[in-house]
């Protein structure tokens, strides 16, 4: 279903003032969705438009036209995404219409009603054979379903509508659904030690800090600015780490705060075989999205210590 439209401000260069206008966000439950529906009140924008099933399907793309032009929002900010990685390459029609046609179908109903969208990507459209961090002009080579159809789905953006920004992140966790840094407290009190694997490197994301960079985009775009419009950023956590230590710092952060922990071995990808073939290297360098925009999202350390402090309190 879709909330009652909600209302936030943003400048319309065009119109030369500020007027009430709706922010459409895909999904309503995911960790981005949630995290941008916390921070919103923060950075003055605030209640947000939430589209869900059945109104909004990622698998029916059809279904996004019109919910767009009954909605009429200035912007849209394209958060939800088919994301099970390993299952996409055994359903490759549906995750290509959930991760390709479905924002091609929202930046196309954006362009005909005037809206700007903020579409967000991953680290997956590279290949992981880089022995340094990826620019944004690297060359994709994505390796997986999931990658293809996500690469799949930025071109179609491009395609149909200038007035985007895409956003490429990585290693999402949050206090919200389900993700990595859940999945290892989940099993601290069940294992006497978890085997994760050490050899991917990538930038573990607070879905709370990138929530912080999607709104300033739109803060920009307030302001009266297209400055930065029309390109593709990276936009992912500060610092790198291996999922063994990621998982290492968790573990860390919670017996610290009082929480389970337990003992990781760190193992190579050889050992925990996947359908979906994973980067090794899939770092982001984010420096293009700190000079245009001005932010530079945090280490990840200091923000999973804040989202396992969040996991161990209780509601």
């Amino acid at each position: 279903m879709v909330a009652a439209p909600a209302q936030a401000t943003l400048c319309r260069r065009t119109s030369g003032d500020c007027k009430r206008v709706k922010i459409l966000v895909t999904g309503r439950n995911g960790q981005v969705a949630r995290s941008l529906a916390e921070r919103a009140d923060e950075h003055g924008f605030g209640k947000l438009v939430f589209a869900a099933r059945p109104e909004f399907d990622l698998e029916q793309p059809r279904t996004m036209a019109p919910l767009v032009e009954r909605l009429k929002p200035d912007t849209i900010v394209s958060v939800a995404a088919w994301t099970a990685v390993d299952l996409a390459e055994n359903e490759p029609v549906r995750a290509r219409l959930a991760n390709a046609e479905a924002p091609g179908e929202l930046a196309r109903a954006a362009n005909r009603i005037g809206a700007r969208l903020i579409h967000i990507s991953t680290d997956y459209v590279f290949d992981g054979k880089k022995n340094a961090p990826y620019a944004e002009s690297d060359r994709t080579n994505p390796q997986s379903v999931y990658g293809r159809t996500k690469l799949e789905g930025e071109e179609q953006v491009r395609d149909a509508l200038a007035e985007h920004v895409i956003l490429r992140t990585a290693w999402i966790y949050s206090p919200f659904g389900r993700n990595f840094v859940k999945t290892m407290l989940s099993f601290a009190d069940k294992h006497d030690s978890v085997r994760v694997v050490e050899d991917q490197v990538g930038n573990p994301t607070s879905a709370l800090d990138l929530a912080d960079a999607v709104f300033t985009v739109l803060a920009r775009w307030r302001d009266g600015s297209t400055d930065g419009m029309g390109a593709t950023y990276h936009c992912a956590g500060s610092g790198e780490a291996n999922w063994a230590s990621l998982a290492r710092h968790a573990f860390r952060a919670s017996r610290e705060a009082g929480g389970p922990f337990t003992r990781v071995e760190g193992i190579p990808s050889s050992a925990w075989p996947t359908k979906a073939e994973r980067p090794r290297n899939s770092q982001l360098d984010c420096g293009l999205f700190a000079a245009t925009f001005g932010l530079r999202l945090p280490d990840w350390r200091g923000s999973v210590d804040s989202t396992v402090s969040r996991l161990l309190t209780p509601i």
